[in-house]
């Protein structure tokens, strides 16, 4: 095993050296293969939050998602090889070395431990001239400086209760305290969540879906006056449902906290309805007038051209057990945009 400081605390040099090996690595012969370095275990570590490995078999593994064959091609090994270390890493793969659940106690003893060292691992590979093409920032967290988007969204008691079934079946299997595989699992569903307010921040051209709002200070994207949360809340949805973009709207704070309240809501057609009493508030007081008026709402969800749209199965979910409201039929695009 490499000594514990290359995973907990790798020095720039010693990544830099490591990512130079990898870049001028080729493929091994008759199927043999190099020993994982800790640069590339901390990296399928990462990946494995956002792949689920147990679906893959071995004639499946080429058909693996991003980032598993980025990560293949630039290790010079198979699909196969990245799919069989994220077992390895965390205890599901019963014949899988206890070099790599060491790893994984190490990691994620400490909350953030695992971002913070991403992020120093991809400045490495940067600076030796491995480019985004050949390693992707598959976890968003360059741009964020290592910050989680989103987490405001979750409950922390939550996120452990949803964990906690699976965490015991892991640590039935990995032999992993149960401790570790818990945390492992929050830790997943966490960086699920950046990843998910990422692709919703994007899909909205950072823009607020229901007013427009875009704030920018020094040339730079203002921090936390642009949120992006699920439209079917996270405790209420499936896995796949809380990764889906789809799922997702992008609102300045205030829309944000109006919509998860239900006092506003989005029909099939996309048009903002806006609850009677707002409504009959906004015409005396210039102050709820200023959050529920028109201007600054918008008719009809802003969307940059080719965006993905929000998933009707989303929105009517809303509809029915948030906003609870009467509205006109089911995706109907005309009318006033106001339920009344």
């Amino acid at each position: 095993m490499a000594d514990a400081a290359e995973y907990l605390e790798p020095s720039p040099q010693s990544a830099r050296q490591q990512w130079e090996a990898i870049a001028h690595r080729s493929d091994a012969p008759s199927g043999r293969q190099v020993v994982f370095s800790p640069v590339e275990t901390i990296m399928c570590l990462a990946a494995g939050f956002l792949v689920d490995h147990s679906t893959f078999g071995s004639s499946s593994a080429p058909r693996a998602p991003f980032p598993v064959p980025q990560l293949a091609a630039l290790f010079h090994r198979p699909n196969s090889s990245i799919l069989a270390k994220m077992a390895n890493l965390d205890g599901s793969r019963s014949h899988g070395g206890r070099h790599d659940l060491d790893v994984t106690r190490h990691l994620m003893g400490t909350p953030g431990l695992l971002a913070h060292i991403y992020c120093r691992l991809l400045e490495a590979a940067r600076d030796v001239g491995i480019g985004p093409v050949e390693l992707p920032d598959f976890l968003g967290l360059e741009a964020t400086a290592g910050d989680l988007l989103g987490q405001d969204e979750l409950d922390h008691n939550e996120v452990e209760k949803s964990v906690q079934e699976q965490s015991r079946t892991l640590a039935a299997i990995s032999g992993l305290e149960s401790r570790v595989t818990e945390q492992l699992l929050v830790a997943k569903a966490r960086v699920g969540q950046h990843v998910f307010a990422g692709a919703v921040l994007r899909n909205h051209g950072h823009r607020c879906g229901f007013c427009g709002l875009a704030v920018t200070a020094g040339g730079v994207r203002a921090r936390r006056m642009l949120v992006a949360s699920h439209i079917k809340p996270w405790r209420a949805s499936t896995a796949e449902e809380r990764l889906d973009p789809a799922n997702g709207l992008a609102a300045c704070p205030t829309h944000d906290v109006a919509f998860d309240t239900g006092l506003i809501t989005v029909n099939g057609g996309l048009r903002i309805h806006v609850k009677p009493e707002q409504l009959k508030a906004a015409r005396q007081d210039p102050a709820v007038a200023a959050v529920f008026g028109r201007p600054p709402l918008r008719d009809r969800i802003v969307l940059p051209q080719g965006a993905t749209l929000p998933g009707a199965a989303y929105l009517r979910w809303h509809h029915q057990n948030i906003y609870r409201a009467e509205l006109p039929p089911w995706g109907l695009q005309g009318g006033s945009g106001s339920a009344s």
